[in-house]
């Protein structure tokens, strides 16, 4: 499978809850009605909390990108699925669709997208987790960039097989109920859905997500095994990661669309 993370920001004069609100209610529902026409897998909405672990989260980083509004996260069984739908004469219409509807809440120019192939960490049995609306879980996003003296493959394979396994044996230290590294690749098609959404920002090498308990997010600062877990974890991550200019922060998941 191939995913498309998409990172948004609401339009200007909208608050986070307005553009939340019409991402849930408008949003979601169209690009639902155009899945088996765009051949999307999988469809989940990704909503930023507002929670003062944010902050902390970033703090512990030292100056970091402020939090995006949401993400939109899109599955497709293969790069051959995403052309074929995109590429219809129904594919293009329902493209069309719904860049139109995103002009009405997404500040476009600062809503960076890409390409990726994701790498499961640590993974449940089963490893089905969703952070809902009114479960425990929420869902830890962490989108980064590479240092300026790494290029991008040079992060990715440090992140893959060095930081993979050290968060893999700290894992239970720090409460991690599964974590997936999501990593972007290089691909004509993302030039292409940038140009047409006018997307200024320049796109991150990918992003880490873990899903957590919510209780567990304070017990996992509170122990001398988990305080230390976590030390490790930011120590290492400075290795890879430009922390000023990645972002971290907690959110909440909603599924549109599940045909797996």
């Amino acid at each position: 499978m191939i995913r498309l993370t998409y990172l948004l920001r609401r339009k200007p004069g909208m608050s986070r809850a307005e553009f939340q609100d019409y991402w849930r209610t408008v949003h979601g529902p169209l690009v639902a009605k155009h899945a088996t026409t765009l051949s999307i897998l999988r469809y989940i909405q990704v909503h930023t909390l507002d929670d003062p672990a944010n902050q902390q989260l970033a703090n512990s980083r030292g100056r970091m990108e402020s939090a995006y509004d949401g993400v939109a996260e899109l599955w497709w069984t293969s790069r051959e699925a995403l052309v074929a739908g995109l590429n219809s004469d129904a594919g293009q219409a329902a493209g069309r669709e719904l860049l139109e509807d995103e002009t009405k809440f997404i500040d476009l120019p600062n809503s960076p997208l890409w390409l990726a192939y994701e790498y499961p960490q640590v993974n449940p049995v089963p490893e089905e987790l969703v952070a809902r609306e009114h479960s425990s879980l929420v869902k830890l996003f962490f989108c980064l960039r590479s240092p300026s003296n790494m290029t991008m493959d040079q992060a990715q394979l440090y992140w893959r097989t060095s930081h993979g396994p050290t968060i893999r044996g700290i894992a239970s230290a720090m409460r991690i109920r599964r974590y997936v590294q999501v990593h972007r690749f290089e691909d004509e098609l993302e030039q292409q859905l940038r140009d047409s959404r006018g997307t200024k920002v320049a796109p991150y090498i990918g992003h880490a997500e873990a899903w957590f308990d919510r209780s567990d997010l304070a017990l996992a600062g509170s122990t001398p095994e988990g305080k230390r877990a976590i030390e490790i974890a930011i120590e290492d991550e400075a290795r890879f990661i430009d922390f000023a200019n990645s972002a971290i922060w907690l959110a909440k998941e909603r599924v549109f669309v599940d045909r797996r």
